[in-house]
């Protein structure tokens, strides 16, 4: 099932309320990863609300980091949030990047790629507009492993429900594990191609830090879960509660995985 991330989410504060706090955990562990040189300059595709470019300006001394991202909201919110001249964000889609052949020294992006319709095409496109020797790369969540957040909610709605299935990304996004990523990668002619593992912990202080974010209706899990009846939605919510692993004071702790991958542009 294929869809558009400016459906799943209306809003930047409520992709941060969802998943946006857990991918700045991530993205400075994506970043030491790659490694790349100061100086550089960068691409972030599919900016939304400027985690990952806000992740490189502060770590990674870059010349220039350019934003690009459909949603006019994440735009907004993106150039609200980082206060940088070196930051740029302009609206546009992965399958056909606004930008010049070999602008850049690195294409990345963070949490994206499952919700291109074109994949190929995207990863073909961040190859596209990095010079020789540049390195392309991106990283999303592994909704069929070790993403908990996720899994322990749609293993529960499956259970109560087979038609949760037609929105777990676990089963929908077959992209988000370590061969398709690689595969992709190839296809698009890139070399020196690796995949890695990036774990965080996640914490919530109780039951409802854990539940409240799926009734907001922004994500794949939200949005299912926003349009059950109220007696479904606190079944699921009790199967829920009943499997999470509580600690005595109500603290949640689970795992969060992301795959990142990356790959080597080929000179000449």
């Amino acid at each position: 099932m294929s869809q558009d991330r400016g459906i799943l989410w209306d809003s930047g504060d409520a992709y941060e309320r969802w998943i946006g706090r857990w991918s700045r955990r991530v993205a400075p562990l994506f970043l030491d990863w790659l490694a790349v040189p100061p100086q550089a300059e960068w691409v972030d595709v599919g900016c939304g609300t400027g985690v990952l470019s806000s992740a490189i300006l502060a770590r990674c001394g870059p010349d220039r980091v350019a934003g690009v991202d459909p949603s006019d909201a994440f735009i907004e919110a993106a150039r609200a949030q980082i206060q940088d001249s070196r930051f740029t964000c302009r609206k546009g889609g992965a399958e056909a990047l606004p930008y010049e052949r070999a602008e850049f020294t690195a294409s990345v992006s963070g949490l994206v790629l499952n919700f291109v319709p074109d994949k190929r095409t995207a990863v073909a496109e961040m190859a596209r507009v990095v010079g020789p020797g540049g390195t392309v790369a991106l990283y999303v969540w592994d909704y069929a492993g070790q993403m908990q957040i996720v899994r322990y909610f749609f293993d529960a709605a499956a259970e109560l429900d087979p038609g949760a299935k037609a929105f777990d990304d676990g089963i929908q996004a077959s992209i988000c594990r370590p061969g398709p990523l690689a595969a992709v990668f190839r296809a698009a002619g890139l070399s020196n191609i690796a995949v890695e593992a990036l774990d965080i912990p996640t914490a919530f202080e109780n039951f409802d830090d854990y539940w409240n974010p799926f009734l907001a209706g922004t994500g794949s899990a939200p949005k299912y879960c926003t349009s059950l009846s109220p007696d479904a939605q606190n079944r699921l919510r009790e199967r829920i509660r009943e499997r999470l692993p509580t600690g005595p004071d109500g603290e949640i702790l689970l795992a969060a995985r992301a795959w990142a991958v990356r790959g080597t542009v080929a000179d000449g």
